[in-house]
């Protein structure tokens, strides 16, 4: 059967008005060439377990120590009004606290650095098969007895929705700076399920992100897809203290509960797009998003921190 023009167009409609079935992924998972699939840090077995399940986690990739400074600066980020009264602070819809701050590496030096790591860059640009630029950064908050948590999604279906994220070519690097445990609402995946893009049901108003971004009602999967994805790959959350650092794909299906414990759990986001991936109009919602959502502007290809320029070609090992 011949493809219909809308279908060449966008091979992953979504924010429909029916129930679509899950569509099988058209991109590649890892998308270096065959000849330099290797030429990164990351070897066969670690390639082959993102390819099999779309993460990688690596316990205590940073030290405690390391990641204490970044702290402080959160404070006085907490302490500017200017700041916190913007449009890139986004409060808890329950207790009123601040649950996410976006543009974290245009905010702080610290934080931009922190992106340019050459461990962590050569990991992308090998599973990425390209110079990278960084599409979103932010701070994932949830303070104790309090956090809410966040519903099963896509990454990718927001970004090619409201952003106009072309293809599957992005991954996120989350860098814990508290400890993660079971109790404490830790971010839960489920493994294989980015080799599917589940379309979701409902049209994207105007403005919807000031909305999603405190409680996601948009882009949340059928639940009954969600199950049969579930029962398949089941649920995984990567558990480890400060300074471990969790590597998932963008079509990834994960979400995370409320921090029902009194400990805090802070999460560092930083999204990592190719350059030969950068955004087109959104592909089902009327207006662009901001750019601390989705960078338009500062597309350059990030270099290497050469804070530690000894690690630019060292392997590293995922945990299994």
């Amino acid at each position: 059967m011949a493809q219909t023009a809308e279908a060449i167009r966008d091979p992953y409609p979504t924010r429909l008005q029916q129930p679509h079935e899950p569509i099988p992924r058209m991109d590649p998972v890892v998308h270096a060439r065959s000849d330099r699939r290797w030429d990164g840090p990351l070897d066969e077995v670690a390639l082959s377990r993102y390819e099999r399940d779309g993460f990688l986690w690596f316990e205590g990739f940073f030290s405690q120590e390391r990641m204490a400074p970044f702290f402080s600066e959160l404070r006085e980020m907490a302490r500017d009004n200017a700041l916190t009264e913007s449009e890139q602070v986004i409060q808890d819809p329950s207790s009123g606290r601040i649950r996410s701050v976006f543009g974290m590496h245009e905010i702080s030096e610290n934080f931009d650095r922190l992106t340019r790591d050459p461990r962590i860059l050569g990991m992308v640009r090998q599973l990425l098969g390209s110079e990278v630029y960084i599409h979103q950064s932010r701070i994932n908050d949830k303070f104790g007895f309090q956090g809410s948590g966040f519903d099963w999604h896509s990454d990718f279906e927001t970004w090619h929705a409201e952003d106009g994220m072309p293809r599957m070519r992005a991954v996120s690097a989350s860098i814990m700076l508290t400890d993660n445990n079971e109790f404490n609402g830790p971010l839960m995946l489920i493994p294989g399920s980015h080799h599917w893009f589940v379309p979701c049901v409902g049209e994207t108003p105007e403005m919807n992100w000031k909305e999603s971004l405190k409680a996601q009602k948009l882009g949340v999967p059928d639940k009954d897809q969600l199950a049969q994805l579930a029962s398949k790959g089941s649920i995984q959350a990567p558990k480890g203290p400060a300074g471990s650092l969790l590597l998932f794909e963008c079509n990834v299906l994960h979400a995370s509960n409320e921090n029902m414990s009194p400990w805090p759990r802070s999460n560092l986001f930083f999204v990592y797009n190719s350059v030969d991936n950068k955004l087109d109009e959104p592909y089902a919602a009327p207006v662009r998003r901001p750019e601390f959502l989705g960078a338009r502007k500062n597309t350059k290809p990030l270099a290497m921190h050469d804070e530690f320029p000894e690690l630019a070609g060292q392997g590293v090992s995922p945990l299994s």
